[in-house]
C-alpha cells in the first residue's frame, strides 16, 4: 500500500493503483452506483491532456527534465487511448464540483502512468505532478467543457452519418413502393388515397432535416475555452507567465485540431463559454427533434404492421424474435418499440439538460456533469437506434400490396375527389344515403357526376 496526503489528510491506496487521493475521495463521496463517467468524455479529456503535454514539451524544449516529463505524459495518453481499464476511472458520472473529480481522476492516472514509463513508482509527484504538470495552465472549468465539446462533436458526426444512411434507406423504400396505392389516414380515420412510397418519402424528408440541423450545430460547439482557466480569463501573477499562458492557449488548440480532426477555434469571449451552456441546450433540442421524428416513423411502421389478421397489415416487418411466452407464433414489432423508447429517453434527457443549464451561477455552472452525461447518452442512444432501425427494420420490411388495395377498395375516402364537381353537401348526402357501402357510394357518385357534367355540356 502507498499513502497519499492532501489537506484533508492521508489516503491509503494500493501500490499498483493509478489514481490518487482525490479520485479515491470522489469515489467514496459520489457512490451512487448509477454509472461511471462517460467513456467518450474520458477519451476526449485524455486528448485535451495530450495536446497540453505536447504543447509544454515544445515550450520546454530548452529544459530537458521538464521536456522529458511532458513527453512521458504524452506517451501515457497514447497508452490510455489504446487500452484503459474501467478500474482506472471509478468516479460516478453525477458528481459535485462541475467535473473537478473527473478532471483530477484523469490528471492522477496520467501522472502515475507517466511515472511508470519513466521507471518510477506511483505517487512520486515530485517528478510528475497531477496538477503542476498534467493540469498545468488548466482548470476543470476549461478542460472539462472543451473535452465535452470534442466528445459531443465526434458523436454528432457519427449520428449525422447514421441519419444519412437512414434517410437513404427510406428513400429506397419510397422508390420501391411508389406504385402501391393505399388509403391515407388522418386522425386514424380514412382519408384520400396516397401511395405507400409517398409516405416513406415524407419520412425521408423529416430525417433529412434532422441531418442538416445536426450538421449546423457543430459550428457553435467548435468554439472552446481551453486556456481561459478558472473563469475564462488568462490570469497570471507576472507578465512572463501571462505571455506563456497566451502562447499555450493558441498552441494547445492547434494541437487539439490535429489530434481530433475538428476545426476547433478559440472562443471570442472565453468567459462566455465557461459560464453558459446554452449550446448544449440547442444541440439537445435538435436531438429531441430527431427523437420526435423517429417516434413518428417507428409508430407508423408499428401500426402499418399490426395484425396479422386483426390489424392493418399493410407492411410486414421482418420477424426478429418470438413475441410471447403465452401465445405461440406471436411476433412483436420489437425494433420500432426499442427505437421509441430510445427517443423517449432522449426527450427526458433534454429536460434534464435544460434544467441543469439554467442552474449556472455567475462564472460557472456546477451542474455540467449532468449535462455531459445526458447529452452524450442521447447522442449514443440515437446513433445506435438509427443504425438498428435501418438495418433491422426499414431495410428488411416488405409491402403487403394486396392488403393496401383491400383497404383502399373498402373505403369511400375517394368521395372527396367528387367535391369540386358536385359540391361538399351533395357528396356528403350520397355517402350517408348509402350507409358507408363503398360500392354503392362509388356508383351513385359516378352517376351524379355524369349527370352534372352532362348538364354542364348542354348549358
Amino acid at each position: 500500500m502507498r499513502t497519499e496526503t492532501d489537506f484533508l489528510g492521508p489516503v491509503a491506496l494500493p501500490d499498483d493503483c493509478l489514481y490518487g487521493a482525490q479520485t479515491a475521495r470522489a469515489k467514496d463521496n459520489f457512490a451512487l452506483d448509477y454509472k461511471k463517467t462517460n467513456p467518450q468524455l474520458l477519451r476526449a479529456m485524455i486528448l485535451v491532456k495530450k495536446a497540453a503535454a505536447q504543447s509544454f514539451a515544445e515550450m520546454e524544449k530548452d529544459n530537458p527534465a521538464q521536456r522529458d516529463a511532458y513527453t512521458a505524459i504524452d506517451q501515457a495518453c497514447d497508452r490510455l487511448l489504446q487500452d484503459s481499464s474501467e478500474d482506472m476511472f471509478p468516479v460516478d458520472a453525477l458528481q459535485g464540483g462541475a467535473g473537478t473529480s473527473t478532471n483530477m481522476n484523469v490528471n492522477e492516472v496520467l501522472a502515475n502512468a507517466a511515472l511508470r514509463i519513466l521507471g518510477q513508482d506511483a505517487g512520486r509527484y515530485d517528478i510528475i505532478h497531477p496538477l503542476d504538470h498534467v493540469n498545468r495552465y488548466q482548470s476543470t472549468n476549461d478542460a472539462y467543457p472543451t473535452a465535452l465539446r470534442i466528445a459531443a462533436i465526434l458523436l454528432l458526426r457519427e449520428l449525422s452519418a447514421e441519419c444519412a444512411a437512414l434517410q437513404e434507406s427510406l428513400q429506397k423504400k419510397e422508390n420501391q413502393f411508389d406504385h402501391i396505392k393505399k388509403l391515407g389516414r388522418t386522425e386514424l380515420m380514412d382519408a384520400i388515397p396516397v401511395t405507400l412510397g409517398s409516405e416513406f418519402g415524407a419520412y425521408a424528408q423529416a430525417i433529412a432535416r434532422d441531418r442538416w440541423r445536426l450538421y449546423k450545430v457543430e459550428e457553435r460547439l467548435r468554439q472552446v475555452n481551453i486556456g481561459g482557466a478558472a473563469v475564462g480569463l488568462h490570469q497570471s501573477a507576472d507578465k512572463e507567465t501571462h505571455r506563456l499562458k497566451h502562447h499555450y492557449s493558441h498552441l494547445v488548440i492547434e494541437k487539439l485540431r490535429e489530434l481530433t480532426g475538428i476545426g476547433l477555434a478559440a472562443a471570442e469571449y472565453p468567459m462566455d463559454i465557461t459560464q453558459n451552456n446554452d449550446v448544449f441546450v440547442e444541440a439537445s433540442g435538435l436531438l429531441k427533434a430527431l427523437s420526435v421524428n423517429l417516434t413518428k416513423i417507428a409508430g407508423d411502421l408499428r401500426l402499418m404492421n399490426s395484425g396479422p389478421h386483426g390489424g392493418l397489415m399493410e407492411i410486414r416487418l421482418a420477424p426478429m424474435q418470438e413475441g410471447s411466452t403465452v401465445m405461440p407464433g406471436k411476433v412483436n414489432p420489437v425494433i420500432p418499440e426499442m427505437v421509441i423508447q430510445c427517443a423517449i429517453k432522449a426527450q427526458a434527457n433534454d429536460y434534464s439538460i435544460t434544467i441543469a443549464a439554467t442552474r449556472g451561477e455567475f462564472e460557472l455552472n456546477a451542474f455540467l456533469p449532468l449535462i455531459a452525461d445526458a447529452i452524450l447518452e442521447s447522442l449514443t442512444l440515437l446513433k445506435n437506434a438509427c443504425r438498428i432501425f435501418r438495418t433491422k427494420c426499414v431495410d428488411t420490411l416488405h409491402a403487403n400490396e394486396a392488403q393496401c388495395k383491400a383497404h383502399l377498395d373498402a373505403s369511400y375516402a375517394f368521395a372527396a375527389t367528387y367535391t369540386p364537381t358536385l359540391g361538399y353537401d351533395a357528396v356528403s348526402r350520397i355517402v350517408h344515403q348509402h350507409k358507408d357501402d363503398a360500392t354503392q357510394i362509388k356508383a351513385a357518385l359516378k352517376k351524379e357526376h355524369e349527370g352534372a357534367t352532362g348538364r354542364h355540356r348542354r348549358v
